[in-house]
């Protein structure tokens, strides 16, 4: 097992999908009211309200402290000239951290 700068702790990378249910009113045709579908498919309708349905995790894996950093240069790639600390702790999450909103 890949180990942390920490000893007896790893970094483990958790991918997960946040879902939205989307929702839309349309004017179409009476004789085709599917003809909204379109809209909605081609981004051209507006939004008419949106609710969170929460996160979903796909994976998760172990993670060196370096592949992590590397990753966030990739995902983050505005922070790259961030020294190593100050994107741990933009990104990282500590044990026993919580986010703070």
């Amino acid at each position: 097992m890949i180990k942390s700068n920490s000893g007896d702790k790893v970094w483990v990378m958790v991918d997960a999908i946040y879902t939205y249910r989307m929702r839309y009113c349309v004017e179409a045709p009476k004789e085709h009211p599917e003809y909204a579908l379109d809209d909605v498919t081609m981004e051209t309708a507006k939004e008419f309200s949106q609710l969170g349905l929460g996160e979903t995790i796909t994976s998760h894996r172990v993670v060196s402290t370096m592949e992590a950093l590397d990753m966030c240069d990739v995902d983050n790639d505005y922070c790259k000239s961030w020294t190593d600390e100050q994107k741990m702790n933009a990104f990282f999450t500590r044990e026993g951290e919580k986010r703070e909103f």
